[in-house]
């Protein structure tokens, strides 16, 4: 009988001992960050076009990548986030882009000239830099935020390409176009759903004219942008 309850004894000390050392899972994480993964789906528009350049169709842009939350307050309500991600942007418009003997020109056809497709795709890396404000708490990932901040963005393939009736013209990697980039921009919403914009400051072409005017288009992006924990 002694035996008997030296080892209940022993029993319900080690499950007492061991109960003590499982971590509680239901513990609220005080030390919680937001929005790590960001998707986003844009409209395109070309800004400060020259005269007889028009877009067309639908321009649609995407952007991914990853950030870095940094908390700045005791409530986590604010935070930096810098991060780096990549970013597609196709823009559909009447520029046609030519190449002969390594010289780039640029011209817009004329009214008895059938454009068929005329795209011009940037791929860019990107590195944002945000700051941010949310009313998020540890026990609810169901919030308000604004985020905003600039983007910096290198180039790392262009291609043009039109097609009339009669021709196709393709230029990849034109050499007028500035590989350096950057805008600002703002990202606001609750849950899901943010609305997302962005103007870049930088031209999009360094060189290059269209009957006598300077090409100084500037990016202008317009969406929705969706963060993932």
């Amino acid at each position: 009988m002694m035996k008997v309850s030296f080892f209940c004894i022993l029993f319900l000390s080690l499950c007492t001992s061991y109960s003590q050392e499982i971590p509680n899972f239901t513990e609220v994480d005080s030390l919680y960050r937001e929005d790590q993964f960001y998707i986003g789906l844009t409209y395109n528009i070309l800004a400060n076009r020259p005269n007889g350049v028009s877009q067309n169709s639908f321009s649609s842009g995407v952007h991914f990548g990853v950030l870095r939350d940094f908390p700045i307050n005791k409530n986590r309500t604010f935070a930096i986030a810098p991060g780096i991600g990549f970013s597609f942007n196709n823009y559909k418009q009447n520029l046609i882009i030519q190449k002969n003997n390594n010289l780039i020109s640029y011209a817009i056809p004329s009214s008895t000239i059938n454009l068929d497709k005329n795209n011009l795709a940037l791929y860019f890396i990107d590195v944002p830099i945000e700051i941010r404000w949310r009313n998020s708490t540890p026990q609810s990932h169901i919030f308000w935020r604004v985020y905003t901040g600039l983007k910096f963005s290198y180039l790392v393939l262009n291609q043009s390409k039109a097609v009339t009736q009669n021709q196709t013209f393709r230029v990849n990697n034109n050499p007028d176009f500035n590989k350096f980039q950057y805008g600002a921009y703002i990202a606001a919403g609750r849950n899901t759903w943010n609305f997302y914009g962005y103007y870049g400051f930088q031209n999009i072409f360094k060189n290059g004219n269209v009957n006598g005017e300077s090409i100084k288009m500037n990016a202008v992006n317009i969406g929705l942008m969706f963060y993932i924990l």
